[in-house]
């Protein structure tokens, strides 16, 4: 969406649910004029409850509220709990819902993975984080560590497009929100001229039409100029063949190249995808860390002192290829070494280094192995855009309708969320 780097931001990381959560719901609830949401996956918890609390509170103060949730991430909502925010006029869309087929969701590709939230046109957030209870510590063992960033500043009105964009092409009851779509563009260089602090940010998107592969491409562009140090701290990590060559060829030429991957993953298969991975790396100097604490699912990263990114993408095919996505990435030292800190900490407390005598997996097998991942990873950007693929819908929830539902008008997306 954004095509250039915007100055003047001021930017704020918030690690894990109990430093996110209760911001954003506090800002959302006492909001004035507007709350736009968007998210993976809200579950009908705590926190699930929180959100929509928040939501219908601004609602009931008069601010018009839209939350976008996509239809395989959230599926499961009750009609009780979508009534509730509909009939407190919440406008409620949900990307892409499917029918469950004995039992099994199916329509799991180009999901509408951003986690984006803008309030009164003047502060956002981006990141990583869903609405659900094991985004908090205090669930357990299977607490996710994640984090999110606070902006505001003039990046905020191009995200702030960007979101009202998503809901303008949703067919029925976006008038409002195509009244201030219009609005936002005509004050966007009154906005970019009133700088808030010393960040330079840009925000990238990724979909299936315009910005196929815009997040890969500021990675690999990044860790290519790299010269001290590129830290990588990914949940879902099983990139394509040109970013692994970067991460290499950076490591090679001196840079200290450390990657944090799980070590405790939610989903074993992820841990199973990432580790064929770890002799190519390894042996070009690349250092691993498994984080053992608890699942990591954290997308950030950070290269030299100055340049970091915080958003929803994995490096994975899922992210990379398929599905929507959303990051902003940072130039300002300062952020730059609370990030660096966070992730430090991360290393030296709850991680375990991989080194190349922990893999004792048979020679011959490994290098059969590598050859079938060296010829997948170089090709797959190209051959997975050739999976089974359709017009995705985005759908207005009306009083009484499950976030699955069949019996509201739906209206294609198209664009942004292609």
């Amino acid at each position: 969406m954004s095509a250039h780097w915007i100055s003047g931001n001021t930017i704020e990381l918030l690690e894990n649910g109990e430093e996110f959560f209760p911001r954003v719901f506090g800002l959302i609830a006492e909001a004035e004029r507007e709350v736009i949401v968007e998210t993976f996956i809200l579950f009908e918890d705590e926190v699930g409850s929180g959100l929509r609390d928040a939501l219908v509170l601004a609602a009931r103060r008069g601010a018009k509220v839209a939350l976008m949730i996509d239809g395989f991430g959230s599926s499961d909502l009750s009609p009780e709990f979508m009534g509730s925010l509909t009939s407190a006029g919440v406008r409620v869309r949900v990307f892409d819902p499917g029918k469950r087929y004995f039992g099994q969701r199916l329509n799991m590709f180009r999901r509408m993975h951003r986690k984006l939230v803008v309030i009164d046109g003047a502060r956002a957030f981006v990141g990583g984080i869903n609405y659900s209870i094991d985004h908090l510590i205090a669930h357990g063992p299977k607490s996710k560590q994640d984090y999110v960033v606070e902006l505001t500043g003039p990046i905020v009105a191009e995200i702030h497009r960007f979101v009202l964009h998503a809901i303008a092409v949703g067919g029925k009851g976006a008038g409002w929100f195509r009244h201030r779509l219009r609005a936002s563009r005509q004050l966007a260089d009154e906005r970019i001229a009133q700088p808030s602090g010393t960040a330079d940010v840009l925000f990238v998107s990724r979909d299936n039409r315009r910005h196929t592969n815009d997040i890969e491409r500021h990675y690999r562009a990044a860790i290519r100029a790299a010269k001290q140090r590129v830290v990588i701290a990914n949940a879902y990590f099983f990139p394509g063949y040109r970013l692994i060559q970067e991460m290499r060829r950076a490591a090679r030429r001196g840079v200290d190249v450390k990657l944090i991957l799980q070590g405790e993953p939610d989903m074993p298969i992820v841990k199973t995808a990432a580790s064929m991975l770890y002799h190519h790396l390894l042996n070009a100097g690349v250092r691993i860390y498994e984080y053992c604490e608890r699942p990591l699912h954290g997308k950030v990263a950070l290269m030299d002192d100055r340049w970091s990114t915080v958003g929803s993408s994995n490096l994975d095919p899922l992210s990379l290829s398929l599905n929507l996505e959303a990051n902003v990435i940072v130039r300002d030292k300062d952020f730059n070494g609370v990030l660096a800190g966070r992730l430090d900490t991360l290393i030296d407390v709850s991680c375990k280094q991989i080194k190349t005598s922990d893999l004792t997996e048979w020679s011959g097998w490994r290098l059969v192995r590598s050859f079938f991942i060296f010829h997948l990873l170089r090709w797959y950007p190209a051959w997975i855009r050739w999976l089974p693929r359709h017009a995705p819908r985005l759908r207005r929830v009306e009083p009484g309708t499950p976030a699955n539902g069949n019996t509201s008008a739906g209206a294609t997306q198209t664009d942004i969320a292609a």
